[in-house]
Formats: C-alpha cells, sequence, structure tokens
C-alpha cells in the first residue's frame, strides 16, 4: 500500500513540469483562428444597407400610409388602446420599436400627407426597421438560391435584383409594414430549406433544431405583421407535410424516430407560431392598457378593462343586478353603430308616411349617445316600491322583470302593432294608457345567454342578456335601421318573434347603480350621479383577446374610393401606380413604381417554368427523363417554393372584397424574382445544346440584366425623390397612359 502512494506522490510531481513544458510549445506557435467569409453575402449586405439606407430621413414629411401607421405609433407612445383591422399587432409594435429607440414621445398630429414632421419626431429611428428588412432581403434571396442548390451566379442575381427592383427599394425605406412581412417570409424559407438540408446529414442535430424553430419563429411573425403572411405560413406547411409524409414512408427509419420526427415538426410548425401569436397579442393589450377613441367598438366588459373612459364610469358598480337597480343596456350587437336601449317623451306618430297607423305609444330607440335618457330601472311586478332591498334581492336567469324607464316611469312594452320600419316585427314603446282597451303588455323574461347555471345572477357588464316578452313570446331587437326625424334619426327596436338567436338581440348592462330614492323627483337627481360603490372587475386575457380578434376579422370600414387603388389584373402588367409624395415647392416626388423590365421577365419566367414543369412530367409519365433525378428534385422544390409562393400571395386577392394596392403585390414579386434567375440557369444548363447557344444565351442575360439597371437608374429620381425634374423630364418617364406622374403648373 505504502508503494502505491509513493507512485502517486511522485506522479504529481511531475504532472506540474509537464504542464508547463506544454504552456512553453503553446506559446512558441501563433495563436490561429480560421473563418469561412461569403465575400457575396457580405458585398450584397453592404449593398444592401447602402441603398436603404441612405439619406433615409428624406422626405422629412409624413408619404402617403405612414399617415396612417403614424396614429398608431403614437398610440403606442402614449399607451392608449385602439383597433386596425389590417392585421395582428407583431408589424405595428416593431414600427413603435423603431419611436421608441428614437426617443419619440407620441406628440404628433398624423392627420395629413405632406404634413412636415416637428423636431421630436425621429424619423430616421421611425425608418430604420423596414430599411434594416429590407436591406437584409438581399443576402437571403442569394442564400435561399443556394439552398435550393442552384449556383452562386443564379444565387446573385436574385440577390442583385432584389437590391434594384424600385418598388421594393421605395417600401422598404418608409414607416411601411411591406418589407417587414418580406423579410420574415423570406426568413421563414430560408429556415425551412436550411433546415431541410441538414436533416440528410445530422437530424436532430443543435443545427437542425435551431433551423426547425425558426421556420416556425418566422411563420409566427410573418402573420403577425399582416393577415397575407398566412399564405407563406401555409407554403411552408404544405412543403412540409409532404415531406413528413415521405419520412413516414421511410422503412429505413423506426416507428419511434418517425414519430419523433412528425412531433418535432408540430411543434415547431404549429405549436409554437400559436403561442406567438398569442404572445403578440398578450404584449399589445399589455401596452394599451389606457382608454382611447376606438373603446366604443368593443363591449362594455373589454372597455371597462382599460384605464378612464368607461372604466372610470363604471368602476367599483355592483356586480350583481338586483330588482331595484338602475342600469343603463348597451346593445352588444354595436351594428352600424354602438347604442344603448333608450326612451323620451315622444311618441310614435298616429299615422305614418305609408298609411299605417302605430299605438301612438311613447317611443323606445336604440340611441349612440350617453343620455340620462338611457336610464332604465329593474323592477319586481309584484311590488310597487323602485328601490333595492337590504340586502339586495338579484335577478336571476329565468326571472320576469318589468323594466321602467328612469326619466319617464313609464314602463317597456311591446305588443301586437307592427314597427315603424319593420312591418314583420312588433313595435316597442314605453306604455301609455289611452283607456282605448289596448292593456299593458310590460312583462319580460330574463335569459342570460352566457349562463353557467340556470340559476346564474345577472351580472353587470359581464352578462350577456336577452328579453323575451311574457305575452307574446317576441324578443327586444335592435333592427339596425334609422328612424325618420320624428324618430331623431336613432335606432329602431323591435319586438322579434323569430326563434333564431341573433347578437342584435343580446343586451347587457353597462352603468349600474342600486336605486336609494321612492320619490320621483329624488330618483332623477340621483340618476345624473355617477356611480361610487368599490368592486374590481377584470377581463382574463383570452377573453380579451378573443373579443379583439374576432373585432378585426370582422369589422368591415366602409371604404371610400381611393384614387390610386388598384386591381390584381394590373399589378402583374405594372399598369398602375402610386404617387407617394410630391415636395411642396418642386416636383420632386416619391412614387412606388415598379421596374418594369423586372416585372415583365418575372411573370414570363413564371409561365416558362410552368410549361417546362409540365412538359417535364408528361415525359416522365411516358419513362423519358429529360433531367437527373438530383436535378429534377431541385427543380420541383423550386417551383414549389418560388411559383407556390407566388400563387399563394397573389391569386387570394380576387377574391377578395376590399380596397387593394400596388403594395399587395409586392410579397408575391418577391418570388418570382427569387424564379426567376433559377429558370435562367436552367435554360443555360438543360435547354442549351451547344457551346455557342450557352454563349449567345449569356450575352442576351447580360444584356437583359443590363437594361434592368438602366430602367432602375431611371427610374431612380421618383424612388428617392430627391431631384427635382422638369416637366420634359417627367413626361418622359410616363412609360404607360396609365401612370400618373405629378408635373406642377408653373
Amino acid at each position: 500500500m505504502g508503494s502505491h502512494f509513493a507512485g502517486l506522490e511522485e506522479t504529481l510531481g511531475v504532472l506540474p513540469g509537464l504542464l508547463f513544458c506544454k504552456m512553453l510549445r503553446f506559446l512558441k506557435r501563433p495563436l490561429v483562428v480560421t473563418a469561412d467569409i461569403n465575400l457575396n453575402l457580405v458585398a450584397l449586405t453592404s449593398l444592401g444597407l447602402l441603398t436603404r439606407l441612405w439619406q433615409l430621413s428624406y422626405p422629412r414629411a409624413v408619404v402617403f400610409d405612414e399617415v396612417y401607421y403614424g396614429q398608431y405609433i403614437s398610440f403606442y407612445m402614449k399607451r392608449v388602446f385602439f383597433l386596425d383591422d389590417s392585421g395582428p399587432p407583431f408589424g405595428h409594435m416593431l414600427l413603435a420599436l423603431g419611436g421608441y429607440l428614437g426617443g419619440f414621445d407620441g406628440n404628433f398630429l398624423w392627420n395629413r400627407i405632406g404634413a412636415e414632421y416637428s423636431s421630436n419626431v425621429p424619423v430616421w429611428s421611425l425608418r430604420l426597421l423596414p430599411a434594416l428588412a429590407g436591406a437584409l432581403s438581399v443576402p437571403m434571396a442569394y442564400q435561399i438560391v443556394l439552398e435550393l442548390h442552384f449556383s452562386h451566379c443564379a444565387a446573385m442575381g436574385a440577390a442583385l435584383l432584389m437590391l434594384i427592383e424600385n418598388a421594393l427599394l421605395t417600401q422598404s425605406r418608409l414607416m411601411l409594414l411591406e418589407s417587414l412581412l418580406i423579410f420574415f417570409n423570406l426568413l421563414a424559407v430560408l429556415s425551412y430549406l436550411k433546415f431541410f438540408n441538414s436533416q440528410r446529414h445530422s437530424p436532430f442535430s443543435l443545427q437542425w433544431w435551431l433551423w426547425l424553430m425558426l421556420t416556425g419563429v418566422s411563420c409566427s411573425c410573418a402573420v403577425g405583421i399582416k393577415y397575407m403572411g398566412i399564405f407563406t405560413y401555409l407554403l411552408v406547411l404544405s412543403i412540409a407535410a409532404v415531406h413528413a409524409w415521405n419520412l413516414i414512408g421511410d422503412q429505413t427509419l423506426s416507428n419511434i424516430r418517425v414519430l419523433s420526427h412528425v412531433m418535432a415538426r408540430a411543434v415547431a410548425l404549429l405549436i409554437i407560431p400559436v403561442f406567438l401569436y398569442l404572445l403578440f397579442f398578450y404584449v399589445h393589450l399589455m401596452l394599451l392598457y389606457r382608454s382611447g377613441p376606438h373603446d366604443q367598438i368593443m363591449s362594455s366588459a373589454f372597455q371597462a378593462s382599460l384605464e378612464g373612459g368607461l372604466a372610470r364610469i363604471t368602476q367599483g358598480q355592483p356586480l350583481e343586478v338586483a330588482f331595484g337597480s338602475q342600469v343603463t343596456l348597451r346593445s352588444v350587437f354595436g351594428k352600424p353603430l354602438p347604442c344603448w336601449l333608450h326612451s323620451h317623451k315622444n311618441t310614435y306618430p298616429m299615422i305614418y308616411e305609408n298609411g299605417r297607423g302605430s299605438s301612438h305609444q311613447q317611443q323606445v330607440t336604440c340611441y349612440p349617445f350617453k343620455d340620462i335618457n338611457n336610464w332604465w330601472i329593474v323592477k319586481d311586478p309584484g311590488r310597487h316600491q323602485l328601490v333595492v332591498n337590504n340586502p339586495p334581492r338579484p335577478v336571476r336567469h329565468g326571472d320576469i322583470i318589468q323594466l321602467v324607464h328612469g326619466m319617464t316611469t313609464r314602463l317597456l312594452n311591446t305588443h301586437d302593432v307592427a314597427a315603424p320600419l319593420s312591418p314583420h316585427s312588433q313595435e316597442v314603446s314605453c306604455y301609455i294608457d289611452y283607456n282605448i282597451s289596448m292593456p299593458a303588455q310590460n312583462l319580460w323574461k330574463v335569459d342570460i345567454v352566457n349562463r353557467e347555471s340556470s340559476r346564474d345572477t345577472w351580472k353587470t357588464i359581464l352578462s350577456e342578456v336577452r328579453f323575451v316578452h311574457v305575452n307574446t313570446s317576441a324578443v327586444l331587437k335592435l333592427s339596425g335601421a334609422h328612424l325618420p326625424d320624428w324618430g331623431f334619426r336613432q335606432l329602431e327596436v323591435v319586438g322579434e318573434k323569430s326563434r333564431g338567436h341573433h347578437e342584435s338581440m343580446v343586451w347587457n348592462v353597462e352603468e349600474h347603480r342600486y336605486g336609494k330614492s321612492q320619490e320621483q323627483k329624488e330618483r332623477e337627481l340621483e340618476l345624473h350621479l355617477p356611480t361610487q360603490v368599490d368592486i374590481s372587475r377584470n377581463l382574463s386575457f383570452m377573453a380579451r383577446f378573443s373579443e379583439l380578434q374576432w373585432k378585426m376579422l370582422t369589422l368591415k370600414n366602409e371604404d371610400s374610393e381611393h384614387k390610386y387603388s388598384s386591381t390584381p389584373l394590373e399589378w402583374v402588367t405594372l399598369d398602375t401606380n402610386i404617387a407617394y409624395w410630391l415636395h411642396p415647392r418642386t416636383s420632386a416626388q416619391i412614387h412606388l413604381l415598379g421596374n418594369i423590365v423586372i416585372w415583365t421577365s418575372a411573370s414570363l419566367a413564371t409561365v416558362a417554368y410552368t410549361l417546362l414543369f409540365f412538359w417535364y412530367l408528361l415525359r416522365r409519365r411516358r419513362s423519358i427523363c429529360d433531367l437527373p433525378e438530383d436535378a429534377w428534385s431541385h427543380w420541383v422544390l423550386a417551383g414549389a417554393l418560388c411559383t407556390g409562393g407566388w400563387a399563394l400571395n397573389y391569386l387570394p386577392f380576387f377574391l377578395m372584397e376590399r380596397m387593394l394596392f400596388l403594395y399587395h403585390y409586392l410579397p408575391a414579386l418577391t418570388f418570382q424574382i427569387l424564379l426567376l434567375p433559377i429558370v435562367l440557369q436552367h435554360i443555360s444548363d438543360h435547354l442549351c445544346r451547344s457551346q455557342l447557344q450557352k454563349n449567345v444565351f449569356s450575352a442576351l442575360v447580360v444584356a437583359w440584366y443590363s437594361s434592368a439597371c438602366h430602367v432602375s437608374n431611371m427610374l431612380r429620381p421618383l424612388t428617392y425623390g430627391d431631384t427635382s425634374l422638369s416637366p420634359v423630364e417627367l413626361r418622359a418617364l410616363r412609360w404607360k397612359d396609365s401612370w400618373d406622374i405629378l408635373i406642377r403648373n408653373y
């Protein structure tokens, strides 16, 4: 045992010497770090940054849709809630991030295009993120073509076309969302291709997981910027599904291995995008916690969750509606306007203009403004008192009530008399006893639509309630029609006997207090006072998200005709443009105008690819393989991504009933630009049979690209807007009669 210890001590004594010798040898040699740098990528990135960031603060004025997005940036800076039906909030938040980094305080009146920015607006910072996205799209185009296994020459061609395309350049230099959308579209495609290519040699490696997860994140970001991002997401999902299906059929993989592949793709491409999409809304709603100008569109519960506005009015209201409660009843439907059940002393005319008669009872309408005549008292039909007992006796689902108009003390009534504008429905009135054998019919059953049990209590703001007339089974409903002048253009309320359920039949209590005064004069004074009891009430995130998402998808703006709106057919042929900005004193101007050489060539390349694909497919059916299997698989994948990406980002616009503009075509155009050099390389490699043909074709490609550069340079003054052109020069740039080039008359 002693000898063993002695040997160990000897070894430990030698170790420091050995380490010292190794360190001396290490210090004698130079420390060398090697790295592979793709100079093509460096050059393309530098050119992209140069073209997008050069004079980014010019013009220092509101350019076209900056007037639209700038308002939302100001709302973010001030934490004010807003609703934009054009898309989810992630893109708006990215623009607001630029404002935040630049120290923008939100104080600018975005009221017109061309307005000069004040000194507190960090124009460069606000336009920075779209410009960076546009710049980085150039090297990404290069990498995508390489990942599709085409040559560096083709990849450089795609990137350079992205670099000089005038419409893409213009759009990325302004505070707009299209360049951000295109960036995440391309990032999703590039990430999936890198994941797919790493699948062959290193599945489940760190790199494999990184690209797979980044694919899902990019897809979610694209959808989060604009709903149009769903098209590229569907494209990636479809291709991933085909590849997963092929994996399932791979007999060399075990069942566990196949299941692991499928689960990994499901998590990355389905679960993560959904989680991130919810996260965008969570951050959006967390930032915008203050009441704003769009509150009226949302439900009472949503409004009450915001600081100020309705929350200030309703904070601390009693939660449970009781017999004797004083309430305002808001229509949940909110169309054509948010409004409250209302009555006033005026009566329906005895004879309408069409000769029909009415009951001449007191009018009941839905009024789109806060008003003292919106207050009603929930009365127990078996008692005369109009105050709340101590303790309060809550109203439950199925209870029979009467609704007493607070200011006139008349009871809500309906009967078998045709409504003023909806003769198939019953008139709703506040009953006046004319002693003409028309008895009161003023009993209503409370039907809580969103109840959890048959004995649910009627809750302020939270409960959605239908009022079912006891005598006729008619349901109190907002018809939405505007009454004539005798009804002060207010909205018609009717009794509807239809058994169907509709939002227009649903009401909720918005303002609520416990009535304390039995005398009418004292009660009128009470109705004018604000509510004061303190009970907090908050909606869950999922409830707020669901409502906001539904409003964004269903809200329809009454779009008027716009001078620069266009149709999808006009985009392909570039028969339209958009005048973005005109200098207030000179003829300098910015236009969204594409490079006509690139647009035409890209469309021809798409047609050429489609024809060649079906020709090869037909010949392969006859067992004639013009392309080797590797070349064929690369050709098919390129077409699926590029032609499929173009079709999915373009064709759906033919089905959309909304105002469309040229910039809606830009995401589809980027996929065509990726396809163009791929088709050119294919023609050179597989269709040019001799070296002479290849040389001639290469010369034609060089001439074609030179013409695209020439056109890009000619349109440069309209892209950057930094050059004042003479009327003659401007007319020379009007290559199509449909182009609206602005020419001043001096």
